[in-house]
């Protein structure tokens, strides 16, 4: 717990993620990321200087045989409000779209769905799971898929619909987390899509695992030059990030 609190202070101290009275939601799928990154969130308003409030949100997707009730038990047990939107999601992209690249239409309406829930909850910054590794593996995909040299940035400021997105984790390394939610007994729950791991994000994440082995400290040299090229929105707090 004191590592994964270490790694999730350290972000939000560079990049200013919290601010005094903030009212937080955090997208919580049911995975790893997002449930590391809810305990994280919840344990860090014991000690943070700056006092804010945490309320987890999950989206329903329409599969059936998806069960959140030990999500609402760990929400109970951290002091945390527990909202579960029903969606029609699954039904949508699968049934009636037919997609047969689904992901895209599928992030969309989940992120649209994700901010009218945090909205009508009252908060104006949502939370996401987004690790170290996804930092690494977004950045890879732009450039080998797209031609361009971008990532998701570490604060995004949504100005059509008034809302912050932070992301928490991005110091911490997936295999932290899988760790971490392993000791902790974190309840996930199984994603039953069947577009799951058949991406290209599987893809480039299988590229890195490889590169490494000839290679140790790739995705860290990578990080590195994400944050000293640096990208928009990744210069951190030099006064805080140099004193460390």
């Amino acid at each position: 717990m004191q590592k994964l609190l270490s790694y999730t202070r350290r972000a939000v101290d560079h990049y200013h993620m919290i601010e005094e009275g903030d009212r937080i939601a955090v997208g919580v799928s049911g995975g790893k990321d997002s449930l590391a990154l809810l305990v994280a969130l919840a344990n860090l308003r014991r000690f943070y200087p700056k006092h804010y409030d945490v309320v987890a949100i999950t989206l329903e997707m329409g599969y059936e045989e998806m069960d959140f009730s030990a999500v609402q038990a760990l929400c109970d047990s951290l002091g945390v409000e527990y909202i579960r939107v029903p969606t029609q999601i699954k039904q949508i992209v699968f049934d009636i779209r037919r997609e047969e690249n689904p992901c895209s239409l599928c992030a969309k309406l989940r992120r649209g769905a994700l901010h009218d829930a945090a909205l009508a909850a009252g908060c104006k910054k949502v939370a996401l799971g987004h690790h170290f590794d996804d930092v690494v593996e977004t950045y890879m995909l732009s450039l080998m898929y797209e031609g361009r040299i971008s990532c998701f940035k570490p604060v995004t400021w949504l100005d059509r619909r008034g809302i912050t997105l932070i992301r928490p984790l991005l110091y911490t390394p997936e295999h932290y987390i899988r760790s971490f939610a392993r000791r902790e007994n974190l309840p996930i729950v199984h994603n039953p899509c069947p577009a799951d791991g058949n991406t290209k994000r599987q893809e480039v994440k299988d590229l890195l695992r490889t590169l490494e082995k000839e290679n140790r400290g790739l995705r860290e040299r990578i990080f590195g030059a994400i944050q000293r090229y640096p990208l928009d929105g990744w210069e951190p707090d030099r006064e805080r990030y140099e004193t460390e």
